[in-house]
C-alpha cells in the first residue's frame, strides 16, 4: 500500500526509477564488536569514501548470514570481504575464488555457518553468483571492541584499494 507520504504533489516532478540491481555486490562482513572480526565491515566503510563505481553496490553484511539471501538477487558476482582465522599472521591478506561452497574458508563469528548457507541457498535457488573472496587474517578477538589491532589496521588500505580494483573490472560492461 502506497502511503499519502509517498504520493508526489500535484506538478511536481515524478520520482526516479529505482535502479535495477547492480551486476556487482561488495559485502563486508563481521562483527563490529568483536575487534578484528569486524574487519571486512571496516574495509566497507573505507570502500564507501572512495570513488563511486557504476553498476557496483556496496553493502555491509554484518553477521547477516542467510538473511542477505535477498541480497544477492540480480547480482553476477559477489566480492565477500572476512576475517579468518587460518593459521597465518595477523594482516595477511588472501584472495580466493571459491568455485563450491565447500571451498569457503573457515569464518570467525556467529555469521560462518550463516555464510556457508546463504551460498548453498543461493545455489540451491539456481542463482549463486560468481564469488570472490577477501580474507585478512586475525590472531585474536576481543570481544566489546571497536578497534582493529595494528597488524590488521595496517591490511585495510591493500584490501581497500584490491577491492575496488577488482570491483571496478568486474563491473566493466562486457
Amino acid at each position: 500500500m502506497i502511503s499519502l507520504l509517498d504520493s508526489p504533489m500535484v506538478g511536481s516532478a515524478p520520482p526516479p526509477l529505482p535502479a535495477g540491481p547492480a551486476p556487482v555486490l561488495v559485502l563486508g562482513v563481521g562483527n563490529l564488536l568483536m575487534g578484528d572480526e569486524g574487519v571486512g565491515v571496516h574495509v566497507l566503510r573505507h570502500l564507501e569514501q572512495q570513488p563511486t563505481l557504476d553498476r557496483v553496490r556496496l553493502l555491509d553484511g554484518g553477521t547477516g548470514g542467510i538473511n542477505l539471501l535477498a541480497e544477492l538477487d540480480g547480482a553476477r558476482a559477489v566480492v565477500l570481504i572476512d576475517a579468518t582465522r587460518d593459521g597465518q599472521q595477523a594482516g595477511t591478506i588472501t584472495y580466493l575464488q571459491p568455485r563450491q561452497v565447500g571451498d569457503l574458508p573457515r569464518g570467525l563469528g556467529a555469521h560462518d555457518f550463516g555464510l556457508k548457507d546463504l551460498f548453498a541457498t543461493a545455489e540451491l535457488l539456481g542463482h549463486c553468483p560468481k564469488l570472490h573472496l577477501y580474507t585478512i587474517s586475525v590472531e585474536t578477538l576481543k570481544p566489546m571492541c571497536l578497534q582493529l589491532s595494528p597488524a590488521v589496521a595496517a591490511a585495510v588500505p591493500e584490501v581497500v584499494h584490491a577491492v575496488h580494483a577488482h570491483a571496478a573490472r568486474l563491473a566493466a560492461p562486457l
